[in-house]
């Protein structure tokens, strides 16, 4: 099995009144970074959408894919349509959105109370 190595394209709405909106950006491009994404050799891809905006997971089994794939003009070109460029677009390792973290903790020692110090006796 091959690990695979997530990234997120997270797309903000536009500042308030603006015309475009990250939904709006998911209809016209969704289907040009799909086909993009299958011809490039993604091996998963994902849309999530939030009351801010919307997040594209892709996931990828080798780095040099990810990095081939975002330096095309066809995904360059959608990146920069979406509605506000300088701060409504982050592109990230990892889960996006409000995922939290990727691989779960370990669950904590539960208390015992054979762990807890005993008081030393008293001296007389």
């Amino acid at each position: 099995m091959r690990v695979q190595d997530w990234w997120s394209i997270e797309v903000m709405d536009g500042e308030d009144g603006a015309v475009h909106t990250a939904t709006g950006w998911r209809e016209a491009y969704a289907q040009t970074l799909t086909e993009s994404l299958i011809t490039n050799g993604a091996s998963s891809w994902r849309w999530f959408g939030f009351s801010w905006g919307v997040v594209l997971e892709v996931a990828f089994t080798e780095e040099a894919a990810w990095d081939a794939w975002l330096a095309l003009p066809g995904t360059q070109a959608t990146l920069d349509a979406v509605p506000d460029p300088v701060r409504g677009l982050l592109v990230h390792r990892g889960h996006g959105g409000s995922s939290g973290a990727y691989v779960p903790r370990s669950p904590a020692v539960a208390p015992r109370a054979d762990r807890a110090a005993l008081p030393e006796p008293l001296v007389s």
